[in-house]
């Protein structure tokens, strides 16, 4: 089978799923394990016959569409080499999509050309309470099909290792890990640099979690938090802790589609306060800029079938932007309340915060551009405004941040590297942390961050 140099569609993913099943039908097995909201198949295959469950989870955000190359590659690998299965007593579970709904919404983009511009005006992701690994009020009250159908996979399962495969749009490759994998850190650094990944190593989300060696955080246990707080919470409740009563290790690996060198910057920022108060500002002004032209706009929505969907995700971007402004200004950050005062900061982690902040406005405006363009009229005259805007902030993100693409071949083995370390360091190192519980897990709470 011949390897991707794009992101695959929904259709795809069965496709080549399946051909590869036929090619090997006693080593590789297809299953239907759920369906989506709109009736699509979840599907998972199966590479091996061992007794010890490796599960990878693709497409857990639909704008991340980098996992459905990496698990087909996985698959590949794992039919090729004894060692990942027959030798390591192990089978691989590769779910394919875990949002196919939300992957055939990027489909706009997904194929190419590959540009900033491109996928702002066509990127999608739901709001945050139809995003398929939170648990907002615990696994017993999951009410999405492809939560459960995962929640169940995992008890079916029972996995020494779980991977969920994310994608960064614009920034560095990174890892969180449930439990410390000694060696992982090393593994990712050699990988990178084999690639020319740039190595996250400030990441926005992991700003307060503990670092286990560059790019490498270790993911604090979940806590409960009203909606606002669950919103901006990077560890909430969710089916990477799901499994922790199985021993099982969770490895969530983050691939970037546009790299920036500067997020690998460990060096001591010139000004620190300086560049924290002008991501805040900058953060503040384009939060009153959207929220002007949501005002303006949202009245000529409600005939939209797509429009509360669409409006979701603006919302939410829209909700938590001022509190992060708040948190990232050295004039209003404290320690008191659900966040901490700022840890110390590198030039990379200002990088980080500069990009976090532009994602957030990028985003809401190319979810607003969708939908006065799927209304079919602009009577608020908001189009060429929002045009101005997607095209002023991509240009930021190509110029001033020096982005670039990394191409979808890399972006895959990047992220297959990972998956395999992580694969063999879990086999090495999981049997003693699944009989100690939860011993070595932190005992710091989480802070708010909005998940990247």
């Amino acid at each position: 089978m011949p390897p991707l140099h794009r992101y695959p569609t929904v259709d795809e993913l069965g496709v080549r799923a399946a051909a590869l099943a036929a090619r090997r039908p006693r080593d590789a097995r297809l299953r239907r394990v759920g369906t989506s909201r709109a009736g699509t198949p979840l599907w998972l295959l199966s590479v091996g016959h061992g007794s010890r469950q490796a599960l990878v989870v693709a497409g857990p955000h639909a704008n991340e569409p980098v996992g459905g190359a990496t698990v087909l590659r996985l698959a590949e690998r794992a039919l090729g080499d004894p060692r990942l299965t027959e030798d390591a007593d192990a089978t691989w579970n590769l779910l394919l999509c875990l949002d196919p709904d939300g992957l055939r919404r990027n489909e706009g983009w997904l194929t190419g050309p590959y540009t900033l511009d491109r996928y702002a005006r066509h990127f999608f992701r739901p709001g945050f309470l139809e995003q398929p690994e939170w648990l907002p009020d615990g696994a017993a009250a999951a009410t999405l099909p492809e939560t459960r159908a995962l929640l169940a996979l995992q008890d079916e399962l029972r996995p020494f290792l779980q991977c969920s495969l994310h994608g960064v749009d614009v920034g560095g490759g990174f890892a969180e890990v449930t439990h410390d994998l000694p060696g992982l850190a090393r593994r990712v650094a050699h990988s990178a640099a084999r690639l020319g990944i740039p190595r996250e190593l400030g990441a926005y989300d992991t700003l307060y979690w503990p670092a286990l060696g560059p790019a490498v955080y270790r993911i604090p246990p979940p806590r409960r938090g009203d909606l606002v707080a669950a919103i901006t919470e990077a560890a909430v409740e969710s089916t990477w802790s799901h499994p922790r009563r199985y021993g099982t290790v969770t490895a969530v690996v983050e691939a970037p589609m546009w790299g920036v060198a500067a997020v690998e910057d460990g060096s001591p920022p010139a000004d620190r306060d300086g560049a924290l108060r002008a991501v805040s500002r900058t953060l503040r002004h384009d939060t009153r800029l959207l929220r002007g032209i949501l005002a303006r706009v949202r009245p000529h929505l409600a005939a939209l079938p797509e429009a509360a969907r669409l409006l979701a995700p603006v919302d939410d971007y829209l909700l938590v932007c001022p509190g992060l402004a708040d948190a990232w200004d050295p004039d209003t950050a404290t320690g008191d309340g659900p966040g901490h005062a700022l840890p110390p900061l590198s030039t990379a982690h200002l990088t980080a915060l500069r990009i976090a902040g532009r994602r957030l406005a990028l985003r809401t405006a190319g979810l607003l551009h969708q939908l006065v363009t799927g209304a079919g009229r602009d009577p608020a005259g908001a189009l060429p405004e929002l045009d101005r805007l997607i095209d002023a902030w991509c240009a930021d993100y190509r110029d001033g941040c020096v982005a670039r693409w990394i191409p979808v071949a890399r972006q895959a083995e990047y992220q297959t590297r990972v998956v395999l370390a992580a694969f063999e360091l879990a086999a090495r190192y999981a049997p003693a942390r699944s009989r100690s519980g939860e011993q070595g897990w932190g005992s710091g709470a989480a802070v708010p961050m909005h998940r990247e």
